[in-house]
């Protein structure tokens, strides 16, 4: 793929790119709201969920967005338009340039850079200040409260979450996403290199860092204290409605989905299958397949904490980050750079 872009013409190649990324971030959240959203949080609830929509709901999803896009625009007469417009905007453009860093096989990439990983941390970041930008253009104190609760919680879980990366990156010796992926697939195990060397078994620690880690930044259950809907009434989302509601709505099970596809790709091997030769361009047509299996199964890690957990108070979550996650990871990073050194 990469060599028959080299041969198109810029505009060609761009448009491809921005079509590939859109439906690397559509098609993600559309299945995390039908198969967890819709189908998974009913049967642990024993219900059967949306059924008339389509066989088994299947187009329910459609029903919906159909009925957000007929819904009116409006903006409260107090707010800064210009802000609380481009709010939604600032938080899918983070989703976005997330996607670009994550590979789906040897040859298929956005962009390969050797600070990739630290590329994905960074612009994981600017979420926040579409948040802030919701809650303060909003004119409304539950926005501006549900927004400052979101700030603070994301900044607090933003340092548990690099953190994890950084023992992943000790091992692999590299922050190239795509030698991540490589240094899995050809490391060994106590010297046994069938399956390679996924890091989750010599990483399990980071992995779990990370995954709280992300549900704190997706401010999902047991993290939802910037929505809480019975003390702030959705928070920063209060004021929104109809397309502008929609996107923050995308925005979230889209960044859940790509989140989950790179602890896939930092933890689980990402595009590659054990056994199977990792230079093989077989992977460049199986690859987004096995990513995006391998997401799923991060997916439902966390939409089943999401369903499991009551909310945590604001100081249980502080004290959570703060005094749990970060020196665990503090200690994970250590024992990974000594084991490094001796082995």
């Amino acid at each position: 793929m990469t060599l028959i872009l080299a041969e198109m013409a810029y505009w060609q190649e761009t448009s491809i790119r921005l079509l590939v990324g859109l439906a690397a971030v559509l098609l993600p959240a559309g299945t995390l709201v039908y198969l967890f959203l819709f189908k998974m949080m009913s049967f642990m609830q024993s219900r059967l969920g949306p059924m008339e929509a389509g066989p088994y709901g299947s187009m329910q999803l459609l029903a919906e967005v159909g009925k957000f896009l007929q819904k009116e625009d409006l903006v409260p007469r107090a707010a800064d338009r210009i802000v609380f417009k481009l709010a939604p905007f600032v938080v899918l453009i983070s989703t976005f340039l997330l996607v670009l860093v994550i590979p789906a096989g040897p040859d298929l990439w956005f962009i390969d850079v050797d600070t990739g990983i630290f590329l994905a941390l960074a612009v994981s970041s600017i979420s926040v200040i579409g948040i802030l930008m919701a809650g303060w253009a909003s004119a409304s104190k539950y926005s501006l409260m549900g927004a400052l609760r979101a700030t603070g919680q994301l900044i607090a879980y933003e340092l548990p979450l690099v953190l994890a990366v950084v023992g992943v990156v000790i091992q692999a010796g590299t922050l190239n996403v795509q030698n991540i992926v490589m240094a899995q697939a050809t490391g060994e195990i106590f010297g046994y290199g069938g399956i390679g060397n996924p890091f989750i078994f010599t990483q399990f620690v980071g992995f779990a860092i990370f995954l709280i880690a992300v549900q704190a930044e997706l401010t999902q259950p047991p993290f939802d204290m910037p929505v809480a809907e019975s003390e702030l009434v959705t928070g920063y989302l209060t004021e929104y409605s109809g397309l502008r509601f929609l996107m923050f709505f995308i925005g979230e099970f889209a960044t859940a989905g790509i989140f989950s596809a790179l602890a896939a790709t930092l933890f689980l091997g990402g595009w590659y299958v054990p056994g199977l030769d990792p230079t093989d361009g077989l992977f460049n047509v199986i690859g987004p397949a096995v990513l995006f299996a391998k997401m799923l199964l991060v997916a439902f890690l966390i939409f089943w904490f999401r369903f499991t957990y009551p909310r945590f108070r604001e100081d249980q979550l502080q004290k959570l980050a703060w005094k749990v996650l970060i020196p665990l990871s503090l200690i994970n990073i250590v024992i990974t750079g000594v084991l490094k050194v001796v082995f």
